[in-house]
């Protein structure tokens, strides 16, 4: 009988504490986090041609870059606000 009324006590006060839980956005993932690749580089001899070339690559790689990573961070920052708001 002892015990019982001990276990119940002991279960009891278990029972009644609240614990504060914080909750925090994951970090992103450190390959997301990763730079763009090298824009390409021209000989110091090239013909005009290829400098143009090179210049439409770069380009179009600078801009395919930015456009992901700013997406990206757009969504994140979207996901991490909508997160803290539902709290």
């Amino acid at each position: 009988m002892r015990l019982i009324l001990i276990l119940s006590l002991l279960l009891t006060g278990c029972a009644t504490k609240t614990v504060p839980v914080k909750m925090k956005f994951p970090e992103a993932p450190s390959i997301l986090l990763e730079s763009c690749v090298d824009l390409g580089k021209i000989k110091e001899d090239a013909k005009l041609s290829e400098v143009a070339t090179s210049v439409t690559g770069n380009y179009i790689l600078y801009h395919n870059c930015s456009d992901k990573n700013n997406a990206w961070i757009e969504w994140y920052k979207e996901q991490k606000q909508i997160f803290e708001s539902v709290k």
